[in-house]
């Protein structure tokens, strides 16, 4: 039988001296993304709003394979995700939030619905009861396409009439923020405190790290954010140890929530700032024609052989940081598991979940 993907020396290496002490044995994934090929669909063209490398990783990514990751890449281990779809306007919605309910309820792994800002409130509450979603995720690319890329603003995508139905219901609501500027964006640093203050049974867990991927993306951000403390945080595909001990410092491990954005995450790759971005170093043509992306360059040989997959890289760096902070390992448990049980049970406490 095929395995997934290739589990190399190179692999096994890291995840044996750097990892496998580090992480916990149950380990809850807060950020993982679950499609199928025909969910998709050829829309047409639509503004350009995000980085387009994520699409060169995996063309799907079922149940059965994300289960199948953990067991390849985290040998020894318990790992359970939280899981939504992956979508652009013009895919099949429904289809797609069905699978993941359908997931959820035979497996056991908690779910939040893939939310559209144009649903009614009623909409959004019926069809979060129904598949029994545990709040929802909202992203940046189903906003109104006359609003310029740099001037969406958070309830364009997430409007207060769902906000709203979330906070009574005290939901979760799993945000990646717009604006070239990132977390630093004084425009997002308010609506997030306005967020925070308004909608206070909301579950909202910032992922990414606010997209706080180089060190400039930063600012004032904490110093602005750091008593909202309502506010989570998840470091999904993120691999700045110094953008981690950032965080660490500023909202302490209650606050923080082990994330992969798997499948993305199988990617061999090593992450560098180049001219103020980041930059994903890969293996020459494994990822097809990588010369018009400016977050992608590529190596060859040795050099090459080297790399690992994204997740070994972003857990490295977190454990950079945990140990500069002098993180317990009571708070690495409370980061890899904990904080995810109790707000998953907060959210459903009569609900059994895969990790119980």
């Amino acid at each position: 039988m095929q395995t997934l993907f290739e589990i190399k020396d190179v692999d096994r290496r890291v995840y044996q001296e750097q990892l496998e002490a580090f992480l916990p044995d149950n380990i809850i994934d807060i950020h993982a993304h679950v499609w199928l090929r025909h969910f998709r669909m050829q829309s047409p063209q639509t503004p350009k709003r995000t980085v387009s490398w994520p699409s060169r990783v995996a063309n799907d990514n079922s149940l059965e394979d994300l289960l199948e990751t953990y067991k390849l890449m985290f040998p020894g281990k318990k790992v359970t995700p939280l899981i939504f779809t992956t979508l652009k306007p013009g895919d099949k919605i429904e289809e797609a939030n069905a699978y993941i309910s359908d997931c959820s309820f035979r497996t056991g792994v908690p779910g939040l619905i893939w939310a559209c800002p144009w649903w009614s409130a009623e909409e959004l509450e019926t069809k979060i009861g129904n598949g029994g979603f545990l709040g929802a995720k909202v992203y940046l690319t189903f906003s109104p396409e006359y609003i310029p890329q740099n001037e969406l603003r958070i309830y364009d995508f997430l409007p207060h009439h769902q906000l709203e139905v979330l906070d009574r219901l005290g939901l979760i609501v799993m945000l990646h923020i717009p604006r070239k500027d990132r977390l630093k964006d004084p425009v997002n640093q308010q609506q997030l405190l306005e967020i925070h203050n308004r909608y206070k049974n909301l579950k909202v867990i910032i992922a990414h790290v606010g997209r706080a991927y180089c060190n400039h993306d930063l600012g004032n951000a904490f110093e602005v954010l750091k008593n909202a403390n309502r506010l989570l945080y998840d470091f999904s595909a993120n691999t700045n140890s110094w953008i981690f001990e950032q965080l660490i410092k500023a909202v302490g491990p209650k606050r923080i929530l082990f994330g992969s954005d798997l499948p993305i995450l199988r990617m061999r790759m090593k992450r560098i700032e180049k001219d103020g971005i980041y930059v994903n170093i890969v293996p020459k043509g494994l990822y097809g024609d990588v010369t018009g992306d400016k977050n992608m360059a590529e190596i060859e040989g040795e050099e090459a052989d080297k790399l690992t997959f994204f997740m070994y890289e972003e857990l490295a760096a977190f454990r950079k940081a945990a140990e500069a902070t002098a993180l317990s390992r009571n708070d690495i448990m409370d980061i890899f598991f904990n904080n995810a049980v109790t707000l998953i049970k907060t959210v459903a406490p009569n609900r059994t979940f895969r990790f119980e």
